[in-house]
């Protein structure tokens, strides 16, 4: 199935709030979010995406018939990786198994790549997500390597997996 990628819209609250007010997204996604989420915490952070610097942070809306299912960001990193960038996403319960991960992965990197001098991405899911590291996979992510203890999540210490994307050199 086929997504579409575009901007946040501030009009878009009441839906992202809607899909994120979910404890299975939000077990699999970092700490900082609020639960319960509320129309205030997504125009919160709808507005601070469109005033974020452009260079640095590329969120968008995932969509279906311009009604947001979901929400990716690649956020570049600094100092010597600075033509790195760690992706992060999340698709909402309803749409779960339809293919709409693997579609916006694939397009967001495209993206980047073509947009940017962002020449590696990344993403860490944890280990128990195994949808999410078959989207990664899908897409064209290569597996990296086994982060071992490397987080705390819901008061459990957990593994995560790393996978990346290399942009390829002209001529691969």
């Amino acid at each position: 199935m086929q997504c579409r990628i575009r901007e946040w819209k501030p009009e878009d609250a009441d839906r992202l709030a809607d899909l994120l007010n979910n404890r299975k997204i939000l077990d699999n996604l970092r700490d900082g979010l609020p639960y319960p989420y509320t129309q205030k915490d997504a125009k919160e952070f709808i507005l601070d995406m469109l005033q974020a610097d452009k260079t640095k942070t590329f969120a968008f809306a995932i969509t279906m018939e311009d009604k947001v299912v979901g929400s990716i960001g690649v956020f570049r990193c600094d100092n010597i990786h600075f033509r790195t960038a760690e992706m992060g996403y999340y698709i909402g319960e309803p749409y779960w198994g339809c293919g709409l991960g693997t579609s916006a992965v694939t397009q967001v990197c495209k993206y980047i790549f073509e947009n940017t001098d962002i020449i590696r991405i990344f993403a860490e899911p944890f280990v128990y997500n195994a949808a999410s590291c078959r989207v990664l996979e899908k897409a064209g992510f290569q597996f990296e390597g086994l982060l071992r203890s490397n987080a705390v999540k819901n008061g459990k210490v957990i593994d995560m997996k790393m996978y990346s994307m290399i942009k390829k050199s002209d001529g691969e």
